[in-house]
């Protein structure tokens, strides 16, 4: 009898994919703290990846298989992205190396940002406990030890394939349209992972 992949297996998929390339990924500076904390990557990972459709997980998978294939890991592209505002001086020095995006698609990456920019200011707003232990929301905020939501966000979409970028487009879309927020969905499961039953009741006992 054929198995039937389920979604969270699609899930626990994509973050190993992730896991692998991020574990691969040369700092300046030498390996990162984070790159050894897998239990907090797959908490941040998985919160996110929760969310997605299950076509959108497989696009995102299909994307790391066929960027192993010829031997270029999107996590270090990621970060090499958001050195455009985080380390300027760096990026000059990779960024004819990065895919070049079409105009098409710097449009379709901004309109999102925009929305989800959006919805990381309201969660602020009315949670600003856990708000507070998150990244700075905004582009403008970001140093070479800093490196915001928006910029975080942008880079990660630079990554995507047109497949995935346009599924992502349409889910983001279809979320603002009925008036819900990405980020609380989000930020929902990752109370659960801790041990809290909700937003509400993590914001509640942070000190």
């Amino acid at each position: 009898m054929e198995h039937v992949v389920t979604k969270n297996e699609l899930v626990e998929r994509i973050v190993s994919l992730e896991w692998e390339a991020f574990d691969r990924v040369e700092n300046e500076g030498g390996r990162a703290d984070c790159q050894s904390n897998w239990r907090i990557f797959e908490i941040m990972r998985k919160s996110q990846y929760l969310e997605w459709t299950e076509e959108m997980l497989i696009s995102f998978i299909r994307d790391f298989v066929e960027a192993n294939a010829r031997g270029w890991n999107l996590i270090t592209e990621k970060y090499g992205r958001m050195e455009k505002t985080t380390a300027p001086a760096e990026y000059e020095k990779i960024k004819e190396s990065l895919p070049a995006h079409t105009q098409e698609q710097e449009t379709i990456i901004e309109q999102i940002v925009a929305i989800q920019v959006g919805m990381m200011e309201d969660m602020a707003e009315k949670y600003p406990k856990m708000a507070g232990n998150a990244r700075s929301i905004h582009t403008y905020e970001d140093s070479e030890w800093n490196t915001s939501y928006e910029t975080y966000l942008r880079g990660e979409l630079g990554t995507y394939s047109d497949r995935t970028l346009l599924l992502y487009g349409r889910f983001i879309a279809e979320i603002a349209a009925q008036g819900d927020n990405l980020a609380y969905r989000i930020m929902s499961n990752t109370a659960k992972f801790y041990g809290y039953n909700s937003v509400e009741e993590c914001e509640e006992k942070m000190r």
